[in-house]
């Protein structure tokens, strides 16, 4: 499973009706999706995924937010998935991100930045794993 990235669309994402325009774009950078689902994480789902921030002060509101509504999960397909994928997603902070990201035409704050995108090629399959059944993942 080399070259996959995983990603969700945030739940700011999903309220603001940006999933199509997001998931082009996605496209567009020649991306293959190769597992979806349109989802809500549970508490204890958004804890366990994120715990490796759950000792930090911002910890109960990432989760209240992640909670907060419907996401977007996705696996993805390319040649330096992980890496290219970090770049079209852009800086966690909107203001800082390149024009042209993800982050920059969606994201409106540090803390709702509209999407997900894994770190690292390992993390990459912990994290599809996580949200998704290897049955489910079409390669």
């Amino acid at each position: 499973m080399k070259n996959i990235t995983f990603t969700m669309l945030k739940p700011d994402s999903v309220s603001k009706g940006n999933i199509g325009k997001i998931i082009d774009k996605i496209i567009q950078d020649g991306f293959e999706i190769v597992a979806m689902k349109y989802t809500r994480l549970s508490i204890e789902d958004a804890s366990e995924f994120y715990s490796i921030h759950s000792e930090r002060p911002f910890f109960g509101d990432l989760i209240s937010y992640m909670t907060g509504g419907p996401i977007v999960a996705a696996v993805l397909k390319k040649e330096n998935a992980v890496e290219d994928f970090r770049k079209l997603i852009g800086s966690t902070n909107p203001l800082e991100a390149e024009k042209g990201t993800i982050r920059n035409l969606f994201a409106d704050s540090i803390s709702e930045n509209a999407i997900h995108g894994s770190d690292s090629d390992e993390n990459a399959i912990i994290e599809s794993s996580f949200l998704f059944e290897k049955d489910e993942m079409f390669q």
